[in-house]
């Protein structure tokens, strides 16, 4: 689905043939440096290139959410139970991190929220930068933290930000073999019970 909504943002820039290696660089974790040199080889202006390309794949998550394909793993009500001020990190774009909280109903509310903007230099400010954690602890005025993940990013900007973080086992990381050291290691958010109490 990403891929494809990649596809088409080449296409809306008159690429009908793309290199699939470009496609699939500009399709998850491309940094500044691989914008610019793929937007000259097709002389494309690389900043309306990606804004366009995050708008695509906000709009192709945004389907995937409303047909049911997309959606919060079932554990989420636990957060409802726990007595802590909560906010979201995510690497993914704020349009789409604000369409998911409008869309489902969630069983707790979160005092801040952050994803990317839709620009270059905002791939610079991905996890495991702490940049929007930090801003998130701002807006909490939270000393203390955990920080919870399902990638070693995750775990890596929570250490760059000086907290504590967790590292949560979904069923793509039950097996993963994790090359950093998280605070804990859970199997789902019911494991957070023993952690903040």
């Amino acid at each position: 689905m990403l891929r494809d909504a990649t596809q088409e943002t080449f296409e809306l820039f008159d690429v009908t043939d793309p290199d699939p290696e470009h496609v699939e660089d500009m399709t998850i974790g491309a940094t500044p440096e691989q914008v610019g040199i793929v937007c000259e080889q097709y002389d494309i202006d690389p900043d309306i290139f990606w804004r366009t390309r995050d708008r695509r794949l906000s709009l192709a998550q945004q389907e995937e959410a409303r047909a049911g394909r997309k959606t919060f793993y079932d554990d989420l009500d636990v957060l409802a139970d726990l007595n802590v001020d909560m906010g979201i990190v995510s690497s993914n774009q704020q349009e789409t991190v604000d369409f998911l909280l409008e869309h489902f109903e969630l069983p707790v509310e979160f005092g801040t929220a952050y994803g990317r903007e839709a620009t270059i230099e905002s791939l610079d400010r991905r996890k495991p930068n702490p940049h929007y954690i930090d801003l998130a602890l701002s807006d909490l005025d939270a000393e203390n933290a955990l920080f919870v993940g399902d990638n070693e990013s995750d775990i890596r900007a929570a250490e760059r930000a000086g907290i504590d973080s967790a590292f949560i086992r979904r069923p793509h990381r039950r097996n993963w073999e994790l090359n950093v050291w998280p605070t804990w290691d859970i199997d789902n958010l019911d494991d957070l019970r023993h952690i903040l109490n």
